[in-house]
């Protein structure tokens, strides 16, 4: 299992998280899109440890990833009280989250 520290403090309650998301930016959806690899219509559920800003307090925060199609990702947290669908690029890092940001980086 994974273990959290926090400026040297243990964290016990975020014990097993697989992943971070940082409130404030889509960047940290790149690491399970791009270690779940899922397949087309596959779906699956992590555990992330949610680092909230401005208060940096550590919790669980249950989520899931579902691959719509080759650039969308469905993307779910806290019981499905907050859906998103995620434009990402060919290496799945977000271009679009609808309603908070937008890349301005556009490829040649």
């Amino acid at each position: 299992t994974q273990d959290w520290w926090a400026n040297g403090v243990e964290q016990p309650h975020i014990k097993g998280c697989t992943d971070i998301d940082l409130n404030f930016s889509p960047s940290t959806n790149l690491l399970p899109i791009r270690r779940l690899n899922l397949a087309i219509g596959e779906e699956a559920i992590v555990k992330a440890a949610w680092l909230r800003f401005p208060g940096f307090k550590l919790e669980v925060l249950p989520q899931s990833y579902q691959r719509l199609d080759e650039m969308i990702y469905r993307y779910e947290s806290a019981g499905g009280q907050f859906v998103a669908d995620l434009k990402v690029d060919k290496t799945g890092l977000v271009l679009e989250y609808p309603g908070i940001w937008r890349s301005e980086f556009v490829a040649k």
